[in-house]
């Protein structure tokens, strides 16, 4: 009996060959072509949008091609909304695939996309490498697999199914035809030629030039099941077909990388440019570890829509990580896309991306604070429809008046920058709204007037002599301090910290009690365009049921 045969008998029904598939999916002649590869096992993690980013930076700016592509292979795994959840994250932040497989719709000539329906491409491939003698069945249990680990453990060696240690490579076509048809459960190995002892030269696009060993493992390319292949082989045959230049995967696959070269070079294909991109890490307290799925809510992409920041912030958040250079280039070029960055693999940082909450806010705020108040509406109640009920009430009620309220002190020179996302909106404009206003437990916070005659006083002789809602803004203040004139308050700031004692207080303490009255807040934003939205008869009523 021959490799030939063995092949026969573990795929009788594959008839097209590797030549085959090589002609279905032909060269694309040079065109970058990257690829987003997630498992659908569960939400979409930033790591994942990190690489994406990357992924179609690289495309874009090479006129490329960006494919999404679904590795199911471990279906035991799989979450049934998975690759909704990816296709959602992805389609946030505009990182669009130009290939894909997506609702039962199929775009681009490369596919399937999905790796459960690439079965009989794979089954090809390892025929191929059955009967070239480069694959072969292996009958050994979990059992014995797990006894030669606690064997190699103890004798300090290095575990695995390799050399001696791979007993099945040594078993005749004739012995394994045999044990096959007396129905033995196998798994499928690549018999590796490698040697651990010897070297090779690896070009990582991220961590330079490397020296690495040998595989020498006859690693599992075909589960027992004989349906789907590992990740090891999957990509290979994936990634060759659809012809993919760049692989950008997490630093922790360069293990697995002698593994790889080694199947590409026994199917003499030619091996991608590989970017190992650094882990994302966190500072907590003076110690600094990975970013974890389960310990921390921003590693899910989910967190960032929930809490409402701008896909444009959690974007210029991981730039700033992906590249050491691209705040520099932001900052001298603020009107320009990410996509006009020139990126390099060699500006990432090679002992991991600090990943900072704090820098996310700062970023967040910077740009909310940019944009026009009609599109912080429409943005931010297209989250309220989906994550806060209370705030698309609000918004609902009177949407220009609410667009009114976000532009106090928004479309200037200088604009006010207290919005972190979306989430926090309804806390800082809640005193705007009558209902929310009256309904609530309030606790006004008076500073340095608190006595309650005093605080009347003011309120009444402003409100009764003073206040002019069709008054321009300087003509307002003007009147402020006259009437801090009249009541025994410093109306310029310097007179009063020459001399405090004259004066009961100074105009700041005076616009605070106004403030205060009105908002039950000491700090807002500008209180002459608060006035002039709320009107003299809302004002007057909250004054009047101050206590």
């Amino acid at each position: 009996m021959s490799n030939k045969d063995l092949a026969d008998l573990i795929f009788p029904n594959i008839t097209k060959t590797v030549e085959d598939y090589e002609k279905m999916y032909p060269s694309r002649n040079g065109q970058v072509v990257t690829r987003i590869a997630p498992s659908p096992t569960g939400y979409m993690h930033i790591g994942g949008i990190y690489q994406a980013i990357i992924d179609n930076l690289i495309a874009k700016s090479n006129k490329g091609v960006f494919i999404l592509r679904i590795e199911d292979t471990d279906q035991k795994r799989e979450v049934k909304e998975a690759v909704d959840l990816i296709k959602e994250a992805l389609y946030r932040y505009d990182l669009i695939p130009d290939e894909y497989e997506l609702d039962g719709e199929t775009v681009g000539n490369y596919g399937p996309y999905v790796q459960s329906e690439r079965k009989e491409i794979y089954h090809a491939f390892i025929k191929h490498l059955i009967e070239i003698g480069r694959a072969y069945p292996c009958f050994c249990k979990k059992d014995a697999l797990d006894e030669l680990r606690v064997m190699q453990e103890h004798k300090k060696l290095r575990t695995g199914y390799y050399g001696k240690y791979a007993k099945c490579r040594n078993l005749t076509v004739d012995e394994m035809i045999q044990k096959i048809k007396s129905g033995e459960e196998y798994v499928i190995r690549f018999k590796s030629m490698g040697d651990f002892e010897h070297k090779f030269k690896f070009h990582d696009e991220v961590k330079g030039d490397l020296e690495l060993s040998q595989n020498d493992e006859d690693f599992v390319i075909m589960k027992s099941d004989n349906l789907l292949p590992t990740y090891h082989f999957a990509h290979l045959v994936d990634d060759h077909l659809m012809r993919t230049t760049h692989v950008i995967r997490g630093e922790e696959w360069l293990s697995s990388v002698p593994k790889h070269v080694e199947l590409f070079e026994t199917f003499n294909f030619e091996l991608p440019k590989y970017i190992h991109t650094p882990l994302i890490i966190k500072k907590e307290g003076n110690s600094i570890r990975k970013i974890s799925k389960r310990k921390d809510p921003e590693a899910t992409m989910s967190y960032y829509s929930e809490n409402g920041y701008p896909k444009e912030a959690v974007i210029e958040s991981l730039m700033t990580i992906i590249n050491s250079n691209y705040e520099e280039w932001h900052t001298q070029n603020p009107d320009k896309s990410y996509l006009e960055f020139n990126y390099d693999p060699s500006k990432m940082s090679s002992s991991g991306a600090l990943y900072d909450l704090e820098k996310l806010n700062s970023l967040s705020k910077d740009i909310i604070s940019k944009k026009k108040a009609i599109d912080v509406c429409n943005e931010s109640y297209e989250w309220a429809k989906k994550y806060s009920s209370s705030l698309k009430e609000m918004i609902e009620q009177d949407k220009e008046y609410y667009t009114n309220i976000l532009n106090i002190e928004r479309e200037q020179e200088k604009p006010r920058k207290d919005i972190v996302n979306y989430s926090m909106i309804e806390n800082l404009i809640w005193y705007m709204y009558d209902d929310k206003f009256n309904s609530r437990d309030k606790e006004y916070e008076w500073k340095n007037i608190t006595d309650k005659d005093e605080i009347k006083l003011i309120l009444d002789t402003y409100f009764d002599k003073y206040y002019d809602i069709n008054d321009d803004k300087d003509t307002w203040f003007n009147k402020v301090k006259l009437m801090c004139d009249e009541l025994g308050y410093a109306s310029n700031i310097k007179d009063y910290k020459k001399e405090p004692e004259k004066y009961k207080g100074n105009v700041a303490d005076v616009s605070t009690v106004i403030r205060v009255s009105i908002t039950t807040k000491s700090n807002t934003p500008d209180l002459y365009e608060i006035m002039k939205l709320l009107g003299v008869s809302r004002i007057k009523d909250r004054i009047s049921k101050i206590k």
